[in-house]
């Protein structure tokens, strides 16, 4: 057991994605370092994932694009984070500011990416492996400190009783609460290029209610006039419209009950995979390839291949940039629920 470190701060205040991705390299620093309290900063969004995890001390919010906004915030955090008095800073997030906190806050090891930009404010620099799984990608990070872990980490998300009960409550006042066979569609993105259609969705959704299950959206307040354009569009009340109504780690605990998600390249699939629900993920302006596929064992990737504009950018943009849209065009509704049939049968859920 290593106690060289006894006070660790881990800094990722990108997206809420990333943050689930993010939690195996806390997971593994803690049985590195199991003496160690390890705390994390993350944007309020965020933070609530992070909430009763058995790895972590403490969760610190940066509200970098609001009260904590501008130098005088920045600096307010600084002094926090000094105060604390951390031996160690782990930085997946290649942001300048994320490194000169950790550097400012008098943090004496500082581990990070050769490809961040806030480098030189680093001690210790770890090589960006591309090839790798963004979750393995950040767990690469404990070689910057002399660490190896080979064994597959998967996140892990812990929703509380309350949250249990509240779910259990909405599917109830739902006429859901004995379903066995529901399955969760994630139909909303930030970039409008990684958004499979909402007419494939609904399309999606007939067949699966026609089969006998039921469907539950999943989704933030963001997402919550896009999913009421499905529910209208499929029309029975074997449908229901959570965007909007969860907490993530409500919306976590409705994901845990599902039998399979159908989503997008976006968050909650990764929040799928902490639940251990298995997941068709469409991808189309994006490519598996980056590193941000679904982890889980057998999580599946429905994508049109051989298209020489793809991907066309890192995360996403607001329209096709040739204009055809290819790339989520040739993706049917038949294909993707062949898709979740397949997983269903390979899990020995379906009847």
């Amino acid at each position: 057991m290593n106690t060289r470190y006894k006070n660790i701060l881990v800094i990722q205040t990108a997206f809420i994605g990333d943050a689930v991705l993010t939690l195996p390299l806390v997971q593994v620093l803690k049985k590195h370092f199991r003496d160690a309290e390890i705390d994390i900063v993350v944007v309020p969004r965020s933070a609530q994932l992070f909430r009763n995890h058995p790895s972590l001390h403490r969760v610190i919010e940066y509200d970098k694009r609001r009260k904590d906004s501008g130098i005088s915030g920045f600096l307010r955090m600084v002094q926090s984070l000094k105060s604390a008095s951390y031996q160690l800073a782990v930085i997946p997030h290649p942001s300048i500011r994320s490194s000169l906190l950790a550097k400012l806050a008098g943090i004496p090891t500082r581990v990070g990416f050769d490809r961040s930009s806030g480098r030189m404010f680093l001690t210790n620099i770890v090589r960006y492996r591309s090839e790798l799984h963004e979750i393995d990608r950040n767990i690469s990070l404990l070689e910057g400190l002399g660490q190896k872990h080979e064994s597959r980490e998967l996140p892990a998300i812990y929703p509380s009783r309350d949250d249990s009960k509240h779910v259990e409550k909405l599917l109830a006042a739902h006429g859901f609460a004995r379903s066995q066979k529901l399955i969760a569609l994630a139909p909303g993105t930030i970039w409008n290029t990684k958004r499979w259609m909402i007419e494939r969705f609904a399309d999606l959704g007939k067949r699966l209610v026609a089969n006998g299950f039921r469907v539950v959206l999943i989704g933030g307040p963001e997402d919550k006039s896009l999913c009421d354009k499905l529910v209208a569009s499929v029309r029975s009340s074997n449908i229901l419209n959570s965007a909007g109504e969860l907490s993530l780690l409500q919306s976590a605990e409705l994901l845990s009950r599902c039998r399979v998600l159908v989503s997008n390249d976006s968050a909650p699939m990764h929040i799928a995979v902490s639940m251990r629900t298995p997941v068709v993920a469409i991808f189309g302006a994006t490519v598996p390839s980056f590193g941000f596929a679904p982890y889980g064992e057998h999580d599946v990737v429905v994508e049109t291949t051989g298209l020489s504009c793809r991907p066309c950018s890192i995360h996403g943009g607001e329209k096709c940039p040739i204009g055809t849209f290819d790339c989520m065009n040739n993706i049917t509704a038949d294909r993707v629920e062949g898709e979740v049939r397949n997983l269903l049968k390979a899990r020995k859920g379906v009847h």
